[in-house]
């Protein structure tokens, strides 16, 4: 990304736009006293967090005993309810899940390995559906700490194994695929990326023509097979993202709030949410509201304004796919393909 001289003053910045992931769903309800479970608890946390001035929704949902959902169905029922109750949110639903087929002869319908496909046939549609690039080490214990995980499931050995030893399959064929459909189905898809070689590899995606889009993406410091919450880490990150992306910093834990200042002050994008992040201060629970609410003082502080639903829709380009890679090449503002026998560095040429 390209910084100039006035790059830094919150007139010349884009608003802000506050992606919360308020469902936790690595917790079990008994972890903390915001999880919502019940449909309507489910709901109106979506609505307390779009009154708080999120505009982006990280969507999972519960089934009634507070287990993590895998029924389409159920996705099905939340997101209608959800484009009642907040009409002017971004929906976005996490596609580290997969979904198991409903009713009779449905499991003939799906390859064993293919169900998180289903996510593209969610009716409603969202605005987005998350996916992460290249199969990979998801150790999200590996940078917590006892004190992070006090009085939650995760500080259970059992637990923090499973976890430990969590890893996520997104390989070329599986990613080409789902793209695809999501793409046919006019979802946004939203790149979750961990380090700059994943986002390489969504540059060689979109120069082949197997996504032409605009670049969505959260820079996920997490460790654990991620960059870690390293300064270092997100220059080097955000001095790779192309001028014309769309990027939000995710952290773990109370590292959120010094990257996610960072962040703001620099005119990037903010996710928050118990998903991410129990704690205020040390010790000092924080709920997925108080965090949104937390961040908007901090964004007034720097004169950033807060980004209504409107402009959360135009920032992330809902809606928008181009029509080729050279096309998708300039509006992000990445160098256009080499040309046969071009030598040098290709460039684009005023007509």
């Amino acid at each position: 990304m390209q910084f100039l001289d006035d790059s830094l003053l919150p007139e010349n910045q884009q608003p802000l736009v506050i992606q919360v992931a308020p469902y936790g769903p690595e917790f079990l309800p008994g972890d903390s006293d915001d999880i919502p479970v019940t449909m309507d608890e489910q709901v109106q946390k979506a609505v307390d967090c779009w009154n708080a001035g999120a505009t982006v929704l990280h969507v999972h949902c519960r089934e009634a005993d507070g287990k993590g959902s895998k029924r389409l169905s159920m996705f099905n029922e939340l997101l209608e309810r959800l484009r009642v109750a907040v009409p002017k949110m971004v929906l976005q639903v996490g596609g580290s899940i997969s979904f198991a087929p409903e009713g009779e002869g449905a499991d003939a319908k799906w390859l064993s390995d293919d169900t998180r496909h289903m996510l593209a046939e969610l009716n409603p549609k969202p605005d987005q559906v998350t996916i992460a690039i290249n199969t990979n080490q998801m150790n999200v214990c590996e940078l917590l700490t006892s004190d992070d995980v006090a009085g939650t499931s995760l500080a259970l050995p059992a637990y923090q194994a499973a976890y430990s030893e969590m890893t996520f399959s997104s390989g070329p064929t599986f990613v080409a695929e789902h793209l695809k459909r999501l793409q046919a189905a006019g979802i946004q898809p939203h790149f979750m990326l961990g380090d700059a070689g994943q986002l390489e590899t969504v540059e060689r995606l979109i120069r082949r023509g197997v996504y032409t889009g605009p670049l969505v993406l959260n820079h996920v410091m997490i460790g654990g097979g991620a960059d870690g919450p390293n300064p270092v880490n997100m220059m080097e990150f955000i001095r790779r993202v192309p001028a014309g992306a769309v990027l939000t910093i995710e952290g773990l834990m109370r590292n959120v709030l010094p990257l996610n200042t960072m962040a703001i002050a620099m005119g990037l994008h903010v996710r928050v949410g118990i998903e991410d992040n129990l704690w205020g201060k040390k010790g000092e629970r924080l709920s997925s509201v108080k965090q949104i609410e937390q961040t908007v003082r901090v964004a007034r502080e720097l004169y950033r304004e807060v980004a209504t639903g409107e402009q959360a829709k135009q920032i992330y380009r809902i809606g928008t796919q181009y029509k080729s890679a050279d096309e998708t090449l300039a509006k992000l503002g990445y160098e256009p393909n080499r040309r046969a026998g071009e030598r040098g560095a290709p460039l684009r040429l005023a007509a």
